[in-house]
């Protein structure tokens, strides 16, 4: 192997090697290349740049320090810069920095296919394929399902995001701008309702009962109306729906699906890209109903922000696809594996679990103590839910019959304006707290790294608690000023 004095030393410089390549680095220069220069195609939640991460910490170009309950959308599940996953990329990167999977394997791939195995819900689901993102995943799905059982309808739930590629796509539910305008999208997709009282027009009183006995109902109805059973190659669903609002999905109505899919041969495929590995304090979200899928995809938190997501499934139903079908110039980087490994590494020779779990528990309680503070503007919150730590809070919509109503104590002209979720962000941003908006409702999410303290929770309660009751006094203005009209 070359030595690192002699790399490349044929290649000739230029002139521009002697003086340096100049950057932008001041925040006014970069922010105005990147409005010239980015696509609006991409938003952002503010004009800011991250700089730097440690933990639950980031810290922006211009000296501003975020407490991030965002993890860059549940990827971060270790906090930034874990040194571990650190010292496993550039380690990596000084060895060899991509392998093309068709080409050869890499010991970080077939190393993490050895982590993973003991981590999975069940010892059937033992064949795996690495891709590069969350959607790619969701395609491999698609092929995998329809090449296994010969059949080409897909049912997904309403409310349910699985992407932004062309495939992905067209199985996503929880918002039209990921797709509108670019259509026609891919076809023999069928939709049925998720079990969560907004979104199937009934009262926030129903019981889950009744909910789940409601979407079975429409699920099986569906099988009869549109679909039929030998038609249908497989089920999407995520065990919590996500972009769609934090809802977790009873464990009856998965086992209702789980089935559906035995009787019909159908595949119940689970998307855990969001909800695997630790997430919602069981290492995949299907455990919590005692439930095995026929394929999973996962991604985002196993790689600690590498690129790589991947697909397990039973080996029979692997074996369908020819050599060459799967495959793509990224897919299972080296550098990527070897972060996974890491990060799996750490995950299975420490409780991380037991830490979810117990600042789970932490936070659910603090926001119900906020709820619960009617004077200081808990009345906004309309519901707290989720699932381990991903954590949601829906606000009161103008535009809902079943928001319940304004409390007696307050002007009953009060204006409820359609963003109180973002409303509450912004505040939370202005106080150095990084939260997301999510849904068609007034949804507010939080999904912080997996390795948060009590400290952090105990910040975040006190940061979000001022947010809202500002919002509220803002709000309860309106109805003041009207009465005073």
């Amino acid at each position: 192997m070359p030595s690192a004095d002699s790399y490349a030393s044929h290649i000739a410089p230029l002139p521009s090697a002697a003086k340096g390549l100049e950057m932008t680095t001041e925040t006014a220069g970069l922010l105005e290349i990147a409005d010239r220069h980015i696509t609006k195609g991409l938003g952002r939640m503010r004009d800011h740049i991250f700089k730097e991460g440690k933990g639950l910490r980031v810290l922006t170009t211009e000296g501003k320090q975020l407490l991030d309950f965002t993890s860059g959308i549940g990827v971060t599940s270790l906090g930034h810069a874990h040194p571990d996953v650190t010292a496993a990329i550039i380690a990596q990167a000084q060895s060899i920095i991509h392998v093309q999977c068709a080409i050869a394997l890499s010991e970080p791939y077939v190393q993490l296919v050895e982590s993973l195995l003991p981590m999975m819900p069940d010892p059937s689901l033992d064949s795996f394929f690495f891709w590069n993102s969350g959607s790619e995943a969701v395609e491999a799905a698609i092929k995998v399902t329809r090449a296994k059982t010969k059949r080409n309808n897909i049912i997904v739930m309403g409310s349910s995001y699985h992407g932004r590629t062309s495939g992905a796509v067209a199985l996503t539910r929880s918002k039209t701008v990921y797709s509108k305008g670019t259509g026609p999208l891919m076809p023999c997709v069928f939709t049925t309702p998720f079990p969560y009282w907004h979104a199937m027009g009934v009262s926030k009183e129903t019981s889950e009962e009744e909910l789940v006995a409601q979407a079975c109902l429409q699920l099986d109805n569906l099988l009869l109306q549109q679909t039929a059973p030998e038609d249908t190659a497989a089920i999407f669903i995520e065990p919590v729906i996500g972009e769609g609002g934090y809802v977790p999905a009873p464990a009856a109505y998965l086992q209702h699906i789980r089935k559906v899919c035995d009787k019909h041969g159908i595949l119940m495929v689970a998307d855990e890209i969001q909800t695997g590995f630790g997430r919602t304090g069981k290492n995949f979200a299907v455990e919590h109903a005692n439930v095995v899928p026929d394929l999973m995809t996962f991604a985002k938190g196993f790689a600690n922000g590498m690129p790589i997501s991947g697909i397990v499934t039973k080996k029979d139903i692997l074996a369908v696809m020819p050599p060459g079908s799967l495959g793509g110039t990224y897919s299972g980087n080296v550098v990527a594996c070897a972060a996974a490994l890491a990060t799996t590494r750490y995950m299975r020779t420490h409780d991380v679990l037991a830490n979810v779990n117990a600042r789970a528990e932490q936070v659910f309680k603090g926001l119900r103590e906020i709820q619960a503070d009617k004077a200081n503007g808990g009345w906004l919150i309309e519901e707290v839910r989720g699932s381990g730590l991903m954590v949601a809070l829906e606000f009161k919509s103008p535009t809902s019959r079943f928001t319940s109503s304004i409390p007696a104590d307050l002007p009953q002209d009060i204006v409820l304006p359609p963003n109180i979720n973002a409303l509450v962000q912004n505040e939370c941003l202005d106080r150095n707290l990084l939260t997301l908006t999510t849904s068609i409702f007034p949804v507010l999410r939080m999904i912080p790294a997996l390795i948060l303290t009590e400290e952090d929770v105990d910040e975040m309660l006190a940061i979000l608690k001022e947010s809202i009751k500002v919002v509220a006094a803002k709000i309860e203005a309106t109805g003041n000023a009207a009465t005073q009209a």
